[in-house]
Formats: structure tokens, C-alpha cells, sequence
């Protein structure tokens, strides 16, 4: 073993695979609820049976090993939730997409990613056939639930029911993860997050999220697992908490409150319009939520008027991240006692907190100097919980960043006293809805309509999505653009939470000097002709 500098003798890179925080819960409380979706409650010694046999069958039947990635299309479910682990055990890569995608966009997710299986709901065929066309290296496919175009997860699963597998040794940088998220390009980009990475997360979020949650707290899912909801109930397996699932797909507000009532649920992850939504229904008094401890929203800025309301209605419970992919949401916390009612020095109005626990942030001009207090530059950040790098792609590794920063994107300031607040993105990207949304994309889909020459997409501001898009089209010479039915046309080739709330349509599209078509130009020609209002004007810089 070489010896270091200074004398010191470096340690193992070897850390505990995630799994293990499974294996952890059911030896510790066998008969404890872990999960509950529908009807069904699963003990975590069930939990951990169910996924050592789904991690037996992809080992033995299906040849999955360590390092191959496995694409998951499907709602929130408990399949979904265990084939997490069950990839983990076996040293494999979690992929999962976000079930509201396109099938054409989850093939580029298979194809991205060189998935070498897929493990989609019943209710997608159209993403399996597509992933099928596209990735030719995925070379099985399970069904959750009974369909023709893969073997049924379940049914596969009791072949090797009583099965017990170990779990495969990792080091602190093997992958785990593939966190799909977009760049300026539009294109999805997998964010690799490893075994070490998301060991630091899970302590963390511990730490500055929920602080003192053990086996007696109850979280409820109201977010696709797939992304930030999937991290936050990892790290409830990690000490003990149990999950509850709501029992539908989309969102019933009534249906959340009642389920907070009846399991006592202690903590939430949500989005600030999901939040609204929860907080401006009436079902929201008619239900004993006193269980609550810590409601924790990130993924957009929450309007001030929304987080009154809120603490109005729940109490002292608000907690506040802020966080990209990338970096697992480990970049800012606004901790409960920073959130007041009253418009006061504590409310702290405007800022999404201060610095994570180890994590460091430096606002940075363009050349990667650290501005003055209270200057606006990027918000750049280091720690361990920043992701390992883009699978794949070098290009976005070398402007991701920059004198071992990781380059955010966003803009914003830091006050004298640590305090974060992002005041405008570097970016085209608007947030809807807790989503990122990546104009380009957009157009280019727009653009594939044979009777449209130019498109632009803008995001504007609005009460309830927080950002909406609107598309500036111009029609092709000699169409009548009242005959082009694009929105009908952009269905199934475009999520729809990525569609535009409204299409404008004109004669030509300003441009620069240079001949191209200017986002600043296309919003200040939509404020002078009046078709933006006050309210939907971006949130300036």
C-alpha cells in the first residue's frame, strides 16, 4: 500500500451499499409497517424478502450484474419502490424515468443510458414497444401487472421467493443512479449518483431536513418516486419510518388529508404547487393533520402569499431546500424556525436558506472569482453530496465545472449572514410545477410540424404552476395558421406537463443583429402588444 503525504496511509474507497439500509430495517424492526400502498401494508421483513427475491431473479434468471442499468417506467408503486433496492443489492444502476414522459422520450432514456432491461407498468406498452425500437440492448422486460410485452414482475418474483442475497461490495464511486436531468439543450442528461455520494445524502437530509425521525415517523408520497420523492424515501428505510403511497396516480387533495389523519403522517416532500394545492382545498381543515412535524417543499420559489398561507394552516412546519439533481438537493435548507408568518426579519422573505450541512456555496462571477456579499453572480457549490458526472458525456462534465465548482446555473446573491437568494437562471429553463422545463425541447417538436417555419418558448409566471409556457409561432408562407391544430398535433410526441398553457401565433419573429431569434426581444414584443400581463411577467433578474 502506497503511503501518503505526510505519512498518513489512504483508507479503503470500499463503502456500505444502499441496500443495506433495507436489510438494516428488517433486522432491527421485522414487524414494524414499512409500507403501505392501496390495501396492502408490507412489514420490512417482507419488504426485504420481496426485494432478495427480485434481486435473485434479475442475478440468475435475467443475468444482471454490477454496473448494468435497468430502466424503470411506471407510477408510483411498491414494485417500483423494491426494484430500487433490488438494483442496488446487485450492484446494478437505477434508472428510473418519469412516468409521465412520452414513450419516444423514454426510449431516449433507454437508448442514453444503454439500459439492459426494463421494468415498465402494464399501463405503458407504447414505452416498452418504443424502448424495444430504440435501445436494442435491453434484452428483457418485466411487467408490473399482466401485460403481452414483458414477464410479470410478480409472478417472477415468487420463483425465488425464500431467497437471500448479499449484497455486491462497492467502492464510494461505484454508480447507483441514474438521475435524468436536462441541460440548457433540452436533451436529458443522466446525472450518475453513486453508492458513497447518496450515503452522505441520506445523512444529510437526516440532519438538516427532518432532524430526530425514527421508526415512529410516517411520511406519505405525493411525488413521483422517480426523482426527489425517491430520495427522501430512501432516506425513511435508512432509520426506520414507514411510507404511505396515495392509492391513485393523480393527485386527490382529499384523499391526502384523510391519510394523514388515519396514519398519524409526521413528514411530507412536496413542490410548492402541489403545497397550494394541499393548503387551498377545504378538505384541508376537515382533517386532523396536528401529526405533522416537518412539510418540506423544493424544486421552485414559493410565492409569499402561497407560504402565509400555508404556515396559516399547518402550523410552524415548513422546510425549505434547495437543491439540483445533480446535487441530490443538498445546496441550501430554510429550516422551520426561518419561516413566519409575519413579514419580519425572521420570515427571511425571498431566500431558499443557508448552506447544507458540509456543503459549501461561493457565488461566482464569470471568470470563477467569488463576488462581494449581497453581489449577484452564479451559485456554484462543493461537497460530497455533488454528483460523480454525466454519464456519457464529456461535453457537459467540462461546463458543469470549473476549478472543481459545480456550476449551478442559477444566478443569485449571498447576504453577509450566509443567506442564499436566487434571483434569476443563466438558462431558458422554467420551473412548472416542481419540473424543470427546457424551451428547446419544446420548439424542437413544435418545429417538426410541417406548416410552422419558427417557434419560441417562453416561461411566464403563474399563480398556481408557478411558470407556464407560452409559444410564439409563426406559420409557414402561404398557411392559414387558424387550420394548424397544434396542441392536438403535439399530443403523444410531448409530456404533457411540458406543453405550452397558450400558443401565439404572428407574422414574423424578431431577431438580433445577428439574425437570430432573441428570447429578450420575443418578451418585450409580448409586453408591447399586451399579450402579458403583470402577473405573468418572468420573475427579473
Amino acid at each position: 500500500m502506497t503511503m501518503a503525504p505526510g505519512g498518513v496511509t489512504p483508507s479503503s474507497t470500499r463503502v456500505m451499499n444502499l441496500s443495506h439500509f433495507l436489510t438494516q430495517a428488517a433486522r432491527r424492526n421485522p414487524h414494524d409497517i414499512g409500507f403501505v400502498w392501496r390495501e396492502r401494508q408490507w412489514t420490512w421483513r417482507e419488504m426485504e424478502a420481496r426485494v432478495n427475491a427480485m434481486a435473485a431473479a434479475l442475478r440468475e434468471e435475467f443475468g444482471v450484474t454490477k454496473g448494468d442499468r435497468i430502466l424503470v417506467q411506471s407510477a408510483n408503486c411498491n414494485q417500483m419502490f423494491e426494484s430500487m433496492f433490488a438494483c442496488f443489492r446487485l450492484g446494478a444502476v437505477w434508472v428510473p424515468a418519469n412516468y409521465r414522459q412520452s414513450p419516444d422520450e423514454v426510449a431516449y432514456l433507454a437508448k442514453a443510458s444503454g439500459a439492459r432491461g426494463l421494468i415498465c407498468g402494464a399501463g405503458f406498452p407504447a414505452h416498452a414497444a418504443a424502448c424495444r425500437e430504440t435501445a436494442p440492448g435491453i434484452d428483457f422486460v418485466l411487467s408490473i401487472g399482466a401485460a403481452e410485452f414483458g414477464d410479470d414482475y410478480d409472478a417472477v418474483a415468487a420463483r425465488f421467493a425464500g431467497r437471500t442475497v448479499a449484497s455486491v461490495a462497492v467502492d464510494r464511486d461505484d454508480p447507483c443512479w441514474f438521475f435524468f436531468t436536462s441541460g440548457t439543450t433540452g436533451r436529458p442528461k443522466a446525472a450518475v449518483l453513486t453508492h458513497g455520494q447518496m450515503g452522505f445524502v441520506i445523512t444529510n437530509h437526516l440532519c438538516d431536513l427532518m432532524p430526530g425521525t425514527t421508526r415512529d415517523d410516517v411520511s406519505i408520497v405525493v411525488a413521483p418516486l422517480s426523482h426527489g420523492a425517491g430520495i427522501h424515501q430512501l432516506v425513511q428505510v435508512a432509520h426506520g419510518a414507514k411510507s404511505i403511497l396515495l392509492p391513485t396516480d393523480k393527485l386527490d387533495v382529499p384523499t391526502v388529508w384523510t391519510l394523514i389523519e388515519k396514519w398519524r403522517v409526521t413528514n411530507a416532500f412536496t413542490v410548492p404547487t402541489i403545497l397550494k394545492m394541499l393548503v387551498e382545498d377545504d378538505s384541508v381543515d376537515r382533517f386532523d393533520h396536528s401529526s405533522l412535524r416537518y412539510v418540506i417543499y423544493a424544486g421552485a420559489p414559493m410565492y409569499r402569499a402561497d407560504q402565509k398561507r400555508a404556515l396559516e394552516k399547518l402550523g410552524p412546519v415548513l422546510v425549505q431546500y434547495f437543491g439540483l439533481g445533480e446535487v441530490t438537493g443538498n445546496i441550501t435548507v430554510q429550516p422551520p424556525s426561518y419561516h413566519s408568518v409575519e413579514d419580519g426579519p425572521q420570515a427571511r422573505i425571498g431566500t431558499c436558506g443557508f448552506e447544507r450541512t458540509a456543503m459549501q456555496v461561493e457565488i461566482q462571477d464569470d471568470a470563477g472569482n467569488a463576488v462581494s456579499p449581497g453581489e449577484t453572480g452564479e451559485i456554484c457549490v462543493i461537497g460530497p453530496a455533488v454528483f460523480a458526472s454525466y454519464y456519457d458525456n464529456p461535453q457537459a462534465n467540462a461546463a458543469a465545472f470549473r476549478n472543481g465548482w459545480f456550476r449551478t446555473g442559477d444566478l443569485g446573491h449571498m447576504a453577509e449572514d450566509g443567506f442564499v437568494y436566487i434571483t434569476g437562471r443563466s438558462s431558458d429553463m422554467y420551473i412548472s410545477g416542481g419540473s424543470n422545463i427546457y424551451p428547446r425541447e419544446i420548439e424542437e417538436k413544435i418545429l417538426l410540424h410541417p406548416d410552422i417555419s419558427e417557434a419560441a418558448v417562453l416561461g411566464i409566471r403563474d399563480p398556481v404552476w408557478g411558470e407556464v409556457g407560452v409559444a410564439v409561432c409563426v406559420a409557414r408562407a402561404g398557411v392559414v395558421r387558424e387550420t394548424i391544430e397544434i396542441e392536438r398535433w403535439l399530443e403523444g410526441k410531448l409530456a404533457r406537463y411540458k406543453m405550452p398553457k397558450r400558443f401565439v401565433w404572428w407574422e414574423t419573429m424578431p431577431k438580433s443583429a445577428y439574425g437570430k431569434i432573441a428570447k429578450k426581444l420575443i418578451r418585450e414584443e409580448l409586453e408591447r402588444r399586451g399579450e402579458l400581463g403583470p402577473s405573468e411577467r418572468q420573475l427579473s433578474a
